[in-house]
């Protein structure tokens, strides 16, 4: 015989919710950064995520930039097909997000730090 679900109070869910607020502000992010080569719009990407990251995770990143041109022996593990791509490796789920990073509201939807709208 099943035990009856007990209903979550208002107060709960709040304690819930705010729990996972704490967590995500101390959260460790994991992000490669596959840029083509020193062009406009590889240097364009480093500097925008360069940015976004001391601005929005100062502390608590760890940002690896790597020239797929120069470095093979990553892209097969995580199948980059276009440059520049970032992958958010960690916190789970993993997220690709492809182009200059200028479209800042994008990035920061992208590695989960904003909601969706």
């Amino acid at each position: 015989m099943k035990a009856p679900v007990k209903k979550k109070e208002k107060g709960d869910v709040t304690a819930e919710y705010e729990a996972a607020l704490r967590k995500k502000k101390t959260e460790r992010y994991v992000l490669r950064l596959y840029i083509a080569g020193n062009n406009p719009r590889s240097q364009t990407a480093v500097v925008n995520m360069k940015t976004i990251c001391e601005e929005y995770l100062n502390g608590r990143y760890e940002l690896e930039v790597i020239d797929i041109y120069l470095d093979r022996t990553k892209n097969p593990v995580d199948l980059v097909l276009a440059a520049p791509t970032l992958i958010k490796k960690l916190p789970l789920p993993l997220r690709r997000i492809i182009g200059d990073m200028t479209i800042k509201e994008r990035v920061l939807v992208g590695l989960d730090l904003v909601p969706k709208t």
